[in-house]
């Protein structure tokens, strides 16, 4: 509803009655929340305003506003907390959880779908259809959207999680928030653990993000943020597992690797950095907010397994990391508002160029990596399941929600089509020269003499005899 700028008709300050008569209604709405609690929610004496705007389908909403901070909605004399409220109050509405990357497209406007939830272990919380909820983002129990159930729980899942579950109204991020003081959602823990893998169980269709729209297949992931910094949780980890994480710093190092698992942390750092700005942002989103691009960028870039924690990294704050980044060129940070950093501008042009590997090397580290992922199909060992970063890498958008499996054979040629060709020519005693591009074609013909004798053209004969060279094709990471 509040995806784009809505038209402001009237702001005036609330009357006495109306006040009185707001407490009512939000009593009547909210019947969980206690006296005191609604009080604090429209308080007696301090300043309230009520303002009346068109969203932009026309849509006439009469919003409160406490603080500078939206606070209530009421659509069709109907009220609606908003996000700030929410961030009070996170267990006012039932609430059903999603992954983090789908907050960019609630934002733009789409409904969530119900492949997209996140089914818990104690499963779906009971709601009718028409109630309203709450959707938060796993590993923070602060919601960050608004919607209305399109259909019961019971209809959720005799539906096989499939079709529309919510139409939302707002969303954390869009124009009705920004109305505010723009303020990021709080950390409130989970009230249990949430599920980390639920690809592997039995009947998960759920383990497929899916929007109305475009929407790729996410990483199961879950962000938290703790006095300014961002942490996430990620991979598939059982909770015996997630407590030995705990020991070692979160970190799943290789034991052959020589580096300290700060090194580690670095080189995750730096690479889930690149890997967002190259495939996860775009010019558009510019100015970032950097908590954003951390939480809904660079987190979902990290491999499977892996947990990227920047206070485990010899920056120990985002900021100080981003600064780095900056003195190198990459990217220019901004404070566009008090204690607020967002990335301003991005240089797309500054090298972040891969080693050079042969067709060879490319082949033996996707079969590693599907290996050390259990990507191979324990069923059918000529198939291998596609994780979120696959897909990402080699699946059209037509096949997103499609292809979840392709044979080795397959995999392997799409992997090396993504990838830019080069080729090395070597002469005796110089260095090697890589170009981009294909190899362009020698010709070698044959010639007919007046005497019937085939021979080939002197030149080529003199051209390889003096060019001992070797041409290989290889392949450079784009």
């Amino acid at each position: 509803m509040f995806a784009k700028a809505f038209r402001v008709k009237s702001n005036t300050a609330i009357k006495g009655s109306d006040r009185r008569k707001l407490r009512a209604d939000v009593t009547a709405a909210f019947p969980t929340l206690g006296t005191d609690q609604v009080s604090e929610l429209v308080p007696g004496k301090e300043e309230l305003n009520i303002v009346k705007l068109y969203a932009h389908r026309g849509d006439a909403v009469i919003v409160y506003v406490s603080g500078g901070n939206p606070i209530l909605f009421e659509l069709e004399k109907n009220l609606y907390p908003t996000v700030y409220t929410l961030w009070s109050y996170p267990d006012l509405l039932p609430t059903f959880t999603t992954w983090p990357l789908v907050l960019e497209k609630l934002v733009g406007g789409a409904d969530l779908m119900l492949p997209g939830l996140v089914v818990p272990p104690a499963g779906l919380p009971q709601v009718q259809k028409g109630d309203l909820c709450a959707i938060t983002l796993v590993g923070n129990r602060a919601p960050v959207a608004i919607g209305v159930a399109a259909m019961s729980t019971s209809e959720m899942l005799t539906s096989g999680l499939k079709g529309r579950g919510f139409s939302v109204l707002h969303t954390y991020q869009d124009h009705l928030w920004r109305s505010g003081d723009k303020s990021s959602p709080p950390s409130v823990a989970p009230l249990a653990l949430d599920p980390l893998d639920l690809s592997e169980e039995k009947g998960s269709s759920h383990a497929d993000p899916i929007l109305q729209g475009d929407m790729r297949h996410l990483a199961l992931e879950g962000v938290e943020e703790e006095n300014g910094e961002v942490q996430q949780m990620h991979g598939k980890k059982t909770p015996s597992e997630a407590s030995e994480d705990t020991s070692v710093g979160g970190l799943n190092s290789d034991p052959t690797d020589s580096k300290t698992l700060q090194e580690q942390m670095d080189e995750l750092l730096q690479r889930c950095f690149l890997h967002a700005l190259k495939c996860r942002v775009k010019k558009a989103d510019l100015p970032l907010l950097t908590s954003t691009f951390l939480g809904s960028h660079m987190f979902s870039c990290c491999p499977e397994g892996r947990q990227l924690d920047v206070k485990k990294s010899s920056y120990k704050k985002l900021s100080k990391f981003l600064q780095q980044m900056q003195q190198e060129q990459i990217i220019q940070v901004k404070e566009l508002s008090k204690g607020v950093e967002s990335i301003v501008a991005v240089d797309w042009k500054h090298p972040r160029k891969g080693s050079v590997l042969e067709g060879g090397e490319v082949r033996t580290i996707i079969i590693n990596y599907a290996k050390k992922n259990d990507l191979v199909d324990a069923h059918n060992k000529n198939l291998v399941k596609l994780d979120p970063i696959l897909c990402d890498c080699i699946l059209e958008k037509s096949e997103q929600h499609t292809d979840m499996k392709l044979p080795w054979d397959s995999l392997l040629t799409r992997c090396l089509e993504k990838l830019q060709p080069a080729y090395q020519v070597t002469f005796p005693g110089q260095e090697p020269i890589v170009k981009k591009g294909k190899i362009c074609p020698i010709d070698i013909t044959l010639a007919q003499r007046a005497s019937n004798k085939k021979f080939l053209p002197k030149l080529v004969i003199l051209l390889l005899h003096l060019l001992d060279f070797v041409l290989l094709l290889f392949f450079q990471d784009c």
